[in-house]
């Protein structure tokens, strides 16, 4: 597990966001910050403001005002700089369906001027169970394949900074423990920062080093498992964010 002293990966700072002039805050004031070698995660309920947040981390928005910074780079300029060294999965991201998986992933590889790019791809089918599935169109793959196929491209480039957002929602719970138990081999072997994000409380609970919780737009706490559970007084992490989302369904009534 990475610490403090561990090198700064990401710095966000007092980091605001929202759609309409008028309109509430998207992302309101956030500060964080991500080290080499950890697991982070993002947890809160729906509107929360997590996918706006991971936007402007990624350079896909700009933030209203605030910085965040990746590798000493500011996104908001400098995302070219540091596009090689990232990566990013989403149950909400396509991919081309009539290319079979062997091809998605040559096609990424390439875009990313890898080397080795067969034995690269090879391992990587090996390590989301798809080695079977290599020469399937994407088109007819389940939606769990199709699933664990994005988090393949996420790994193409063997990134130091790798985003995960609510990747394993479509994956059953033996795919889900593979996927981690695959997951922390990697930040442990390459030093890989990785920010997740789920609404699965018990595996956000067994993956992670550290949590930010998030509601209404703003960090509301931050910490180890531990550390939630006895500051908050709760059994465990599903019990806080239940308790998180009752208390938004208050303000907004």
């Amino acid at each position: 597990m990475a610490g403090p002293d561990s090198p700064e990966v990401l710095v966000a700072e007092n980091v605001r966001k929202r759609y309409a002039d008028e309109g509430p805050w998207a992302v309101d004031g956030v500060t964080l910050a991500l080290h080499r070698g950890e697991v982070v995660s993002i947890v809160g309920p729906n509107g929360a403001g997590k996918s706006t947040l991971i936007q402007m981390m990624l350079g896909l928005l700009v933030p209203d005002s605030g910085s965040v910074r990746i590798f000493g780079n500011e996104m908001a300029t400098g995302r070219r700089k540091v596009a090689h060294r990232i990566n990013y999965a989403s149950t909400d991201l396509s991919l081309p369906y009539s290319l079979t998986v062997r091809e998605n992933l040559m096609a990424y590889a390439l875009i990313y001027n890898m080397r080795n790019i067969g034995s690269r791809i090879d391992r990587l089918l090996r390590e989301m169970d798809l080695a079977s599935f290599r020469d399937v169109r994407v088109g007819r793959l389940s939606t769990g394949q199709v699933a664990r196929m994005g988090i393949a491209k996420a790994l193409i480039n063997d990134p130091e900074l790798l985003f995960l957002d609510e990747p394993t929602a479509t994956l059953d719970p033996e795919v889900s423990a593979q996927l981690r138990t695959t997951l922390q081999t990697m930040v442990r072997e390459r030093g890989m920062t990785l920010l997740y994000t789920s609404h699965n409380m018990r595996e956000v609970e067994r993956f992670s080093d550290r949590i930010y919780l998030m509601n209404g737009g703003r960090l509301v706490a931050s910490g180890s498992v531990s550390d939630l559970m006895s500051r908050f007084e709760t059994e465990d992490l599903e019990s806080l964010f239940l308790q998180m989302v009752g208390q938004k369904r208050g303000k907004d009534e």
